[in-house]
C-alpha cells in the first residue's frame, strides 16, 4: 500500500481530530490548499485500501464517569481466538480488543478493554465475556487502569 505526499498531509492534519465545525473537511481542505471533495475522496480511498481503519470519536471515559477501566486478558485456544476475538470486540461495552502473541510467563493472547462506573460493573461485563469464550478460555485476568497515560493513536509526520 502506498501513501503519497498529499495523503500523508491529510493524515497529519486529521490524526489529532477533526475540527468541531459544520464542515470539518472543508476546514482541513483549506489548511492544505485542497478542495473539500478531494479530501473526502482521498480519505474514502484510504479507508477502502485499509490505510485508515476508521474515523471515530475517542471519548474520555473518566470524564464520562467511567472510572473503572480494565484491560481483560484471556488465554484462548489459538484455533478459536480470531473468531472469538471478533465477537468480543463487537460487544457494546468493549472499546477495543486485539490479539497479541503470548510471551514467556504470559499465556494471554486476547485483550479486551472494558469500561464501567465501578469495578463491580466491569466484573459483570468480564463475566459476560467469560461466558462467551466458554471452554475455549483456559485462564483470564484483568489489569485495572489507575490513570490515563496515552489517549492518542499512532502519529505520523506531515512530511513525505
Amino acid at each position: 500500500m502506498t501513501v503519497d505526499a498529499i495523503d500523508r498531509r491529510i493524515i497529519a492534519a486529521t490524526q489529532s481530530g477533526l475540527p468541531l465545525a459544520r464542515a470539518p473537511y472543508a476546514i482541513v481542505a483549506a489548511q492544505l490548499a485542497l478542495s473539500e471533495e478531494e479530501v473526502i475522496a482521498r480519505i474514502a480511498d484510504m479507508q477502502a485500501r485499509g490505510i485508515i481503519r476508521r474515523i471515530a470519536l475517542a471519548p474520555n471515559h473518566y470524564a464520562l464517569g467511567m472510572v473503572a477501566n480494565g484491560m481483560s486478558v484471556w488465554d484462548v485456544d489459538d484455533t478459536k481466538a480470531e473468531a472469538l476475538g471478533e465477537i468480543i470486540g463487537a460487544l457494546p461495552f468493549v472499546s477495543h480488543s486485539y490479539l497479541r502473541p503470548r510471551g514467556p510467563g504470559w499465556p494471554y493472547c486476547l485483550f479486551a478493554m472494558v469500561h464501567g462506573n465501578t469495578r463491580d460493573e466491569v466484573e459483570e461485563k468480564r463475566q459476560i465475556i467469560a461466558d462467551i469464550l466458554g471452554d475455549a478460555c483456559r485462564a483470564h485476568d484483568i489489569l485495572y487502569s489507575t490513570r490515563i497515560l496515552k489517549k492518542t493513536g499512532m502519529r505520523i509526520s506531515g512530511g513525505s
